[in-house]
């Protein structure tokens, strides 16, 4: 499995503890950055990590900032992401059962790192139930195209 992964400089220090435990785990992890505590513009990170799942460059996507929620709306701006803020085990395993979530988000100034791989754990072995979930997750799809064609002239 490849993991795209990013943060801004709030999330460096607990990407690089994360990407480091998920490569123990047997992971290719994808390494999109940032490179340090230098201050950054999260949404760069988050639209590289959803261009690397969209395209099928990565099977998922892990992005980090201090709270996640941040770098959770920016993703989602991508067509195709629906990235999943996290914060406890409950919400990893239903974020991919009844979502297909494909991107997770956390927030370094409330996950640990041995929860956070706890997280990713439950988040990438967990399947998409699909049947009745199918549905809303196309229609989440179609959201991206039609307010698209909004008219905000008036």
């Amino acid at each position: 499995m490849k993991v795209a992964i990013a943060s801004d400089h709030g999330g460096y220090k607990l990407k690089e503890s994360l990407k480091e435990l998920l490569s123990n785990d047997g992971i290719e992890v994808l390494d999109e950055g940032c490179f340090s505590t230098d201050s950054v513009d999260y949404p760069d990170y988050a639209k590289k990590v959803g261009m690397d799942v969209v395209s099928g460059k990565a099977e998922f996507g892990v992005l980090i900032c201090t709270s996640g929620i941040g770098m959770s709306i920016a993703a989602n701006k991508v067509r195709g992401i629906r990235a999943a803020y996290l914060f406890n085990e409950d919400g990893a395993k239903f974020s991919r059962l009844h979502n297909n979530a494909n991107v997770m988000c956390i927030g370094a100034k409330y996950v640990s790192a041995d929860l956070a791989l706890k997280l990713a754990r439950i988040f990438f072995s967990t399947e998409f139930e699909g049947g009745r979930h199918l549905r809303r997750i196309d229609k989440i799809s179609a959201l991206e195209t039609s307010t698209a064609e909004v008219d905000n002239s008036k």
